[in-house]
């Protein structure tokens, strides 16, 4: 039997605002249906983090700033591969030495090798940053999540206590502490930074664990029977950490700069130790007959703090949900 072509009587109308804009729309069963498997390809859509990695590992800047930091990282933990001398061997007859093949960067004024001083100088600084920044975030980080996911009593007793910290200059704070300290080690300059630098990094977590605790994730994750402190370390402290990996980025730049100034001043690591800080000071105090001695390490201190810098620019464009969307 023939099909009886279809006329506009067939069609369902339907009134619009507008004279002349009506809206016509065919019965279900007289459309032919298409296959939409045939058209859509079955792809798993890529996660938060696996969406972020893609964004970032073709971007020029991360790939020179994580070059660098490899470098970083290499110098730190193997300095024996990159000098040979050692940088505590003084020898005054070998006193402000031009550079040449023997000495790249020269000698001081007590006859170290500066290049020396410089690579081994890595180690104390980024140490200082590296490990002020894990306590940093063991303690802040985590102090702000549970702030901000149970709230009430525990989100104001924490939100007070990190106002009286973050009311604090943290160099002032450092400054007065470490004077008060007769015997100072890598670890006492990381503990006295940590004391004094974690309210930042708790209220970067508060917010973030505030606005994750209110999404749909986080209600389903409660009406399936877990328990809440199986949400929070489940659901809400990963999708926490996004502006927790920035900030802690660009804090142990700071960190280190921090311990720079510290032992500039004397009151950081001891004189016996290889720090960047110790040699800007003693390089001070001959830049005034010409000796460029005080360029080497600060070059090195302020490369190393541009590395962490530019990587924390880059994690905040790919980690930050508002910059992602634009």
């Amino acid at each position: 039997m023939p099909e009886t072509p279809r006329t506009d009587a067939a069609l369902n109308a339907y009134p619009s605002f507008f004279p002349g804009q009506d809206r016509f729309v065919a019965d279900a069963e007289d459309v032919e249906l298409l296959k939409v498997d045939e058209f859509v390809d079955d792809v798993d859509p890529a996660g938060f983090w696996k969406s972020a990695w893609q964004e970032i590992r073709t971007k020029p800047v991360f790939i020179v700033s994580m070059i660098l930091l490899v470098l970083i990282l290499l110098i730190v933990a193997f300095p024996g591969l990159f000098a040979h001398q050692d940088p505590r061997y003084a020898n005054l007859e070998d006193s402000l030495l031009s550079p040449s093949s023997a000495h790249w960067f020269g000698t001081d004024l007590q006859g170290h090798d500066i290049y020396a001083r410089v690579i081994y100088g890595a180690r104390d600084s980024v140490l200082v940053g590296i490990l002020t920044t894990l306590a940093v975030v063991l303690v802040g980080g985590l102090l702000g999540i549970f702030a901000g996911f149970y709230g009430g009593w525990l989100d104001s007793l924490i939100s007070r206590l990190a106002d009286i910290f973050f009311a604090i200059p943290l160099i002032l704070a450092a400054v007065v502490t470490m004077q008060m300290i007769s015997a100072r080690t890598v670890y006492t300059v990381v503990l006295v930074l940590a004391i004094f630098s974690w309210p930042q990094i708790a209220r970067i977590a508060r917010s973030s664990a505030i606005s994750a605790r209110n999404e749909e994730f986080v209600d389903a994750s409660r009406s399936l029977g877990s328990s809440r402190l199986r949400t929070l370390f489940t659901h809400v402290l990963p999708n926490s950490l996004g502006p927790v990996i920035v900030i802690s980025t660009i804090s142990l730049g700071v960190f280190i700069v921090t311990e720079a100034t510290l032992s500039y001043l004397g009151i950081g690591l001891p004189s016996t130790a290889v720090s960047w800080g110790i040699d800007i000071a003693a390089g001070q105090q001959l830049l005034r007959e010409g000796q460029p001695i005080l360029f080497y390490p600060a070059a090195a201190l302020a490369i190393t703090v541009l590395v962490f810098m530019m990587l924390g620019d880059v994690l905040r464009d790919a980690l930050d949900p508002k910059a992602r969307t634009r």
